[in-house]
């Protein structure tokens, strides 16, 4: 077998193991939770026996291995099962749900990263002068602040000082595509903002490194000038931790809106999850955290193959 082909079988094994075990903490942890799903969903009044039929009738007084082992053959066949408040179809409503934070976070992305990663080019370009600390401080001040915290201030400045956006994300079936651009605009600006400084900082430490290079020396030796240096020698070599980092803050976008999912009202995956946590829906949310590991394995796993494949050391390993 190709040593390259080795190395992408071997990590596409591992994320497969990976995401066998996080199935089994992300189940213990949802069993772990305190209350009764019986118990919420038929109220205080109850009487024991009937939360013991309804126990009965949803499998919960079956051991946990038990459960565990027909949830996991469940997914593996593709079936999430029904959700025990309402008894939907847990599929079919992840899958409408699903497109709308894919949505927002491909819309953030396309922001984002090559935003992130031409600030970091002019940050390395300029080290130590007057661009690179405007932007690091820029950057570096959005980070710092709470996602809500983010999202209150875009709120009150764009929809009271500034009436150009309404503060709920409403996105509704039949709507155009500028429309749904227009409904999201505000969740899309403080995931730009959360996610920016961490690509750009990493975009320009990896330039930074690589700039101590003796070809980098070379190619100003030649009369290139500073930029063509950066951005014909430098930034081709430093993809592979600006890769890696692009494709963790996609993981966030995807996973990690939960927040701005929930101030803007936004009906995605997030706000699904939530909203059957505190119902205590032990299927749904075992399987909305399954989806969100997945996802950042699989994108932890394509920036790791990336990170071969741009490598010459490891497409040709003695």
């Amino acid at each position: 077998m190709h040593p390259v082909l080795k190395l992408v079988v071997q990590r596409v094994a591992l994320g497969l193991l990976l995401l066998l075990v996080i199935s089994v903490v992300i189940f213990l942890g949802v069993e772990a939770l305190p209350g009764d799903t019986a118990q919420a969903i038929l109220g205080q009044s109850a009487t024991p026996q009937a939360l013991a039929n309804l126990r009965a009738e949803m499998g919960l007084d079956q051991p946990a291995l038990t459960r565990y082992l027909h949830w996991l053959g469940g997914i593996l066949t593709g079936d999430l099962g029904a959700a025990l408040t309402n008894k939907a179809d847990i599929a079919k409503s992840i899958s409408s749900k699903l497109g709308n934070t894919l949505f927002l976070a491909g819309s953030a992305a396309v922001i984002a990263v090559p935003l992130a990663i031409l600030l970091g080019i002019l940050a390395a370009r300029y080290a130590g002068r007057w661009p690179d600390k405007v932007i690091s401080a820029v950057t570096l001040t959005t980070i710092s602040l709470p996602e809500f915290v983010a999202a209150y201030f875009v709120i009150f400045f764009l929809t009271q000082v500034f009436p150009i956006f309404q503060p709920v994300s409403l996105v509704l079936p039949g709507m155009g595509f500028w429309e749904k651009l227009h409904a999201i605009a505000l969740p899309v600006i403080v995931l730009v903002m959360v996610v920016l400084a961490h690509m750009m900082r990493m975009t320009r430490a990896a330039i930074l490194n690589v700039m101590q290079s003796a070809y980098i020396e070379t190619a100003e030796l030649k009369g290139l000038s500073p930029m063509q240096v950066v951005w014909r020698h430098a930034f081709p070599n430093a993809i592979a931790p600006v890769v890696a980092v692009v494709m963790l803050n996609l993981a966030y976008l995807v996973v990690g809106v939960v927040v701005v999912e929930v101030v803007f009202s936004y009906n995605a995956l997030g706000k699904y999850l939530v909203d059957h946590v505190t119902k205590r829906d032990l299927p749904v949310v075992q399987a909305v955290g399954l989806i969100f590991a997945a996802v950042y394995i699989f994108l932890n796993m394509a920036a790791d193959i990336i990170g071969i494949l741009s490598n010459p050391r490891l497409r040709h390993p003695k």
